[in-house]
């Protein structure tokens, strides 16, 4: 994925791997201040964190990343080698890494015309060279033209317009009655676990759960960031033993942890107690969590453990409130699910980091056939 953003005095350039292609260790990790490699604790974090919907926990992210910013802005001598570095404005630099990142990779899911990397297409108006297959078989087969009919007629039916031609040859998507989705019709559902569709470029493999489960993962996320986070008392306070530094950063941080849901006071010269946590992690090690929230504003000034967890709380709703393996889906509810896919952020992998749909074109179709040889 090619990164290319500018805002104000930064600007990051480089690529990183789709979150397929993560490593069990950080050995592809490359990141460049002003043209000179470095090692920093807080672009890992920001880099981390912007990962963090789509990898499995232990997996590495594998990217090549140049941040240019003023000279001025960056203390090079930190380190006997250069290879570490601090920033006289760590929070800005920590947010630019991490929205940048975050927002290529939400616009990697299923766009308008996306494909998986590998897929090539000759002609991008749609008329696909493999071969000599566009020669001797029609552009779609009939049951998928059937489809963009029978679609085209639902949408002017329920919007009292009337449907345009029965589909564009247009690479991508806008939403119209009669172009082919990014994402194609449904044919068939395999073993009750796979959806196959055809697309304007060929053959279209879904693995229903793993889609399911990351649109209903990001509505969760999207209703939470619309409502805030809603705090509950405990109906026991939760007495916490602390380091002595750790209770002075309660209160240095009281209003830092009231906005992360967390309503606590100092009740000792070493212990803390807990009175309120966020609704969604009323289950959670209340010790735990508070201990793992100080750690973090301790090394790097603020905390996403809070969110951590949270989002750890819906990726389990989500997968408990996903469509199972060997349910039947009928044609409407499979390609209903398919433009759910192309309207969702990071739909192209599931929570976990699993690929949730794989393009077969029609070039790797005919050469498992040995066609046009």
């Amino acid at each position: 994925l090619h990164v290319d953003e500018r805002r104000g005095h930064f600007a990051l350039r480089g690529w990183v791997a789709e979150p397929r292609y993560n490593r069990p260790q950080a050995d592809r990790q490359y990141f460049f201040v002003n043209g000179r490699v470095i090692r920093d604790r807080l672009v890992a974090h920001a880099i981390r964190q912007a990962f963090r919907d789509v990898l499995f926990h232990g997996r590495h992210p594998a990217f090549v990343l140049f941040l240019e910013m003023p000279f001025a802005g960056v203390d090079v001598n930190v380190h006997p080698q250069k290879h570490e570095v601090r920033f006289r404005d760590s929070r800005s630099v920590h947010d630019f890494i991490y929205s940048t990142l975050n927002h290529c990779l939400a616009d990697a899911g299923v766009g308008a015309g996306s494909l998986r990397p590998g897929t090539e297409v000759q002609d991008p108006a749609g008329n696909m060279q493999t071969g000599d297959w566009a020669d001797r078989q029609p552009a779609m087969p009939i049951s998928v033209a059937e489809q963009v009919q029978n679609y085209a007629r639902l949408v002017s039916s329920s919007t009292g317009t009337t449907a345009g031609p029965a589909f564009s040859q247009d690479n991508g998507a806008s939403g119209e009655p009669g172009e082919i989705p990014p994402l194609g019709f449904a044919l068939a559902q395999l073993h009750g676990v796979y959806i196959l569709a055809e697309n304007q470029h060929g053959l279209v493999l879904v693995d229903m759960h793993a889609a399911h489960e990351r649109i209903t993962y990001e509505r969760f996320k999207a209703g939470l960031e619309q409502d805030g986070i809603r705090s509950q008392n405990l109906l026991v306070p939760v007495t916490v033993h602390v380091s002595e530094r750790e209770a002075d950063m309660v209160e240095q941080h009281a209003v830092n942890l009231e906005a992360l849901g967390i309503s606590c006071d100092r009740s000792g010269p070493e212990t803390v107690v807990v009175r309120k946590v966020p609704t969604l992690l009323q289950q959670a090690d209340v010790k735990r969590l508070l201990q793992d929230v100080l750690s973090e504003l301790a090394s790097d000034g603020r905390s996403l453990k809070i969110e951590s967890e949270m989002d750890e709380v819906l990726s389990s709703m989500a997968c408990h409130g996903s469509v199972r393996a060997n349910r039947q889906l009928n044609l409407a509810e499979m390609n209903a699910l398919l433009r759910d896919m192309e309207r969702t952020e990071r739909s192209a992998q599931c929570n976990h980091g699993r690929p949730t749909w794989v393009q077969l074109d029609m070039q790797n179709l005919d050469r498992l056939f040995l066609r046009g040889r």
